[in-house]
C-alpha cells in the first residue's frame, strides 16, 4: 500500500475505536437510566398502594396549603 492510504487507513481505525468506546459508554449510561427508570415505576406503583382510596377523588382547597407566613 501507499503511504497516504496507509495513513488514511490507520486514521480510520483510530475513529472506529473511538466510536466503538463512545457507543459502549453510552449503552452502560441508557442500563443505569433504564434501572432508575424500573426502580422510580416501582416506588410510584407502592407509593400508589400507600395512599388512601379516597386521597385521589377528594377535592383540596389550596389555601389549605399555604405556609403560615401568607
Amino acid at each position: 500500500m501507499t503511504k497516504p492510504l496507509e495513513e488514511r487507513l490507520t486514521n480510520l481505525e483510530v475513529k472506529a475505536s473511538f466510536a466503538e468506546d463512545l457507543l459502549d459508554k453510552l449503552d452502560q449510561i441508557i442500563i443505569r437510566q433504564q434501572d432508575q427508570i424500573d426502580r422510580l415505576t416501582r416506588e410510584v406503583q407502592w407509593l400508589s398502594q400507600q395512599a388512601p382510596p379516597d386521597a385521589a377523588t377528594a377535592s383540596r382547597n389550596l389555601r389549605d396549603d399555604l405556609p403560615p407566613h401568607y
